[in-house]
């Protein structure tokens, strides 16, 4: 057993918070005790054979019991089901450390019964000063997982999903992990079922001082990175990727967050590349609605959207800086996304000096009739709103874009709203340079309120 250097002595965070446009509050590293444990030590084997599962429970558990430190993975391939943290526990993966998910879903399924989904593959819940640091792979294996839209895989890929298994819905355009020839068990009764349990890669729920540092995130489920209702998260130099058409594949999604950082990091992933979201509000949680985020000098390669806002909304989206980010290849560039039954208000929302290159649809939108509509879903069925979900409206107010230059993307501009409702309205956009190959504004004046300050728009067939 070593001892290690206080992890909150070795990084300064000031240099992201200087000439903001509004003041945010600062984030500050978890404090881990300098005890350290290899997964060695406690019966770990990293042959890609042996389950790691009860190895890692003891090594967080033996760094419990001494009020936390770091749990070591040396260089090897490290099968296991899932992994729950603790208080003031650090998980940290050498170079060459590779954590690996099972395929085995029973190992995922919530013993006490009382989640509709599986475990996540790395938890945590109420838990104070906790990390997964280093310069390893996490891999959540999420192809056992995943439905397959027909439609975004080539026919060499369509029939290596056939030979692993599997079967076919929708007449042939729909491809589900079931009954694998694998032989391992399923865990429902229907491929549907089975596909609403699939869980995020990492979720910690109701945390305070979370740090994700240097570790790449590959192949989830679902979601990647993501932090529910949690306060002062740190993702600092993190890689996330999966298949550009895994399915509900986001990459780092903030959920509920207050304070937060996320800097220096790469996207190259199947849905929303760096979001922000905000469900109902919760009476005990941690933090409710999004505040006080820098998002910084980050790379977002294939994704839905580089930035993105939504679709859920509710709680609020306050003081958040998006500032020095790039953008190459991701399907929209800043992405502001919501619907009735979702929607809440943002306020002081600033987006600046960011550059996108091969913007497949829009390097701006704005939506407020999102629907989300998981695989396998009737996509041509109109919904109905209550009420009480027409309260819950997008408020898209209080953003402020400028300095971005995009060069190929389809549309410049997109943005639509609700007649009868003032749901986009008091939006600056300024500074900018768009070079569109179809059109350069698509924006009902009818529904929404954008000023456009020094926008140039080139279109790139002339």
């Amino acid at each position: 057993m070593l001892l290690l250097p206080a992890l909150a002595m070795a990084q300064d965070y000031s240099k992201y918070y200087q000439n903001l446009p509004v003041k945010v509050a600062q984030v500050s590293r978890p404090m881990i005790p300098t005890h350290e444990v290899s997964l060695t030590e406690v019966g770990g084997v990293g042959d890609g054979v042996v389950l790691n599962t009860e190895a890692f429970t003891k090594g967080i558990s033996k760094l419990n019991k001494l009020g936390g430190g770091r749990l070591t993975v040396p260089a090897g391939v490290w099968l296991t089901g899932p992994i729950a943290l603790k208080d003031n526990i650090e998980l940290h993966l050498d170079k060459n450390a590779i954590i690996y998910f099972s395929p085995d879903k029973s190992l995922y399924v919530d013993k006490e019964g009382k989640s509709s989904r599986v475990e996540p593959c790395i938890k945590a819940s109420k838990r104070k000063n906790i990390a997964i640091t280093g310069s390893g792979i996490i891999d959540g294996n999420g192809a056992q997982w995943r439905p397959v839209k027909r439609s975004k895989v080539s026919d060499v890929e369509w029939k290596a999903y056939q030979e692993i298994g599997g079967v076919e819905r929708q007449n042939g355009t729909l491809w589900y992990p079931w009954q694998r020839k694998s032989g391992l068990p399923d865990i429902k009764t229907t491929p549907e079922e089975q596909e609403k349990m699939r869980n995020d890669l990492v979720r910690f729920t109701d945390c305070e001082n979370v740090l994700f540092e240097g570790v790449t995130f590959q192949n989830a489920p679902k979601f990647h990175v993501h932090p529910c209702n949690c306060k002062n998260v740190i993702v600092d130099g993190i890689t996330v990727r999966c298949p550009w058409n895994a399915q509900n594949g986001d990459a780092i999604d903030f959920s509920d967050v207050n304070v937060g950082l996320i800097v220096n990091s790469v996207v190259d992933a199947g849905d929303d590349g760096l979001c922000m979201k905000s469900g109902n509000y919760k009476e005990n949680a941690v933090a409710n609605g999004c505040e006080d985020i820098v998002i910084q000098d980050n790379t977002v390669y294939h994704a839905h959207g580089g930035f993105v806002l939504g679709s859920e909304t509710i709680t609020g989206m306050r003081r958040i800086v998006v500032r020095h980010n790039r953008f190459s290849g991701t399907d929209t560039g800043l992405r502001f996304k919501s619907g009735l039954g979702r929607g809440g208000k943002t306020e002081q929302l600033y987006v600046s000096d960011i550059v996108m290159t091969d913007i497949k649809d829009e390097a701006i939108v704005f939506q407020c009739d999102y629907l989300d509509r998981p695989a396998g879903s009737n996509e041509n069925e109109v919904p109905t709103f209550t009420e009480e979900q027409r309260k819950k409206a997008p408020d898209f107010q209080d953003i402020h874009i400028s300095n971005v230059v995009c060069y190929g993307t389809k549309t410049g501009i997109r943005a639509g709203g609700i007649l009868g409702l003032d749901l986009v309205h008091d939006i600056e956009i300024s500074n900018c340079t768009i070079a569109y190959t179809k059109n350069d504004k698509l924006i009902d004046e009818k529904t929404t309120k954008l000023t456009l300050t020094d926008v140039k728009f080139v279109n790139m067939n002339q």
